[in-house]
């Protein structure tokens, strides 16, 4: 039976692709405990930097597999992966990009918010959905009012509207939108512009930005402290004054620490 997921790493990014295109990248068992088991593997490989998310065929991801559902093989074993995948994607110290095209709905956009950016083809329908099914939208629930708003995060998870790429990005709940055929070069500006940035400091400033939302700012002041003498003492610091030194960009991907 061919593997629900592809992975690869090349150049410091892991491509994580879901590959189940007969049912549109439909979640089951199977590709949540898949997914969890790669993302882990590029959260724990070292010379990766940047993960990113895509869907195999016409879609990103139509969401849960209903007749998986309707079967009864979908319960508590998913959503324990399915759970460990979005938080491990959420956690890692380095970027997570999804790329949404076609169907990104239910399980898709859960999938997607846990990831740091967004890039939409102007092609992705981006929904929920999860409560006309009788569910709760689990991976994006806890995700969404912090993405766009508690009251557009009501409208979108309580009605289930489905919104297009141009609205999603007027709201937050994309990054970036753009033709169909511009996706690839769209992903490798991308690539290019996450590997300007020093992967110290980009660990560091995702995991203070997600601590903002649970703390006081200035009980944070010490931990931000610990984190720039960090960022100070890193190799990444002397590329980056190397770099100004010699009038050049910065090079942090495909290099490792002297």
């Amino acid at each position: 039976m061919p593997s629900p997921l592809r992975y690869h790493a090349q150049d410091g990014v892991g491509w994580i692709t879901l590959s189940r295109p007969e049912v549109l990248n439909a979640l089951d068992t199977e590709l949540a405990a898949a997914l969890a088991d790669q993302v882990q593997q590029a959260a724990d490989d070292a010379e990766v930097h940047l993960v990113i998310v895509r869907g195999e065929g016409r879609a990103f991801c139509s969401g849960m597999d209903r007749a998986a559902l309707a079967a009864g093989t979908i319960g508590e074993a998913f959503y324990r992966h399915w759970i460990r995948a979005l938080n491990t994607l959420e956690d890692m110290p380095k970027i997570a990009l999804a790329v949404l095209h076609g169907y990104a709905i239910g399980g898709g956009l859960q999938l997607a918010l846990a990831c740091d950016l967004r890039l939409a083809a102007a092609d992705a329908i981006i929904g929920l959905g999860a409560t006309r099914h009788g569910l709760i939208p689990d991976g994006g629930v806890l995700r969404l009012a912090r993405v766009i708003g508690l009251g557009r995060a009501k409208e979108l998870a309580l009605l289930n509207d489905e919104i297009a790429p141009a609205e999603a990005r007027a709201i937050g709940l994309v990054n970036w939108v753009c033709a169909r055929g511009d996706v690839d070069r769209a992903v490798a500006d991308l690539i290019v512009k996450v590997g300007g940035a020093s992967p110290t400091a980009i660990a560091h400033t995702k995991r203070l930005l997600h601590e903002s939302f649970h703390h006081d700012p200035r009980a944070l002041i010490e931990e931000l402290v610990r984190s720039q003498n960090a960022c100070m003492a890193s190799w990444e610091i002397a590329e980056a004054n190397r770099a100004w030194q010699e009038k050049r960009e910065a090079r942090y991907f495909g290099r490792r620490p002297p």
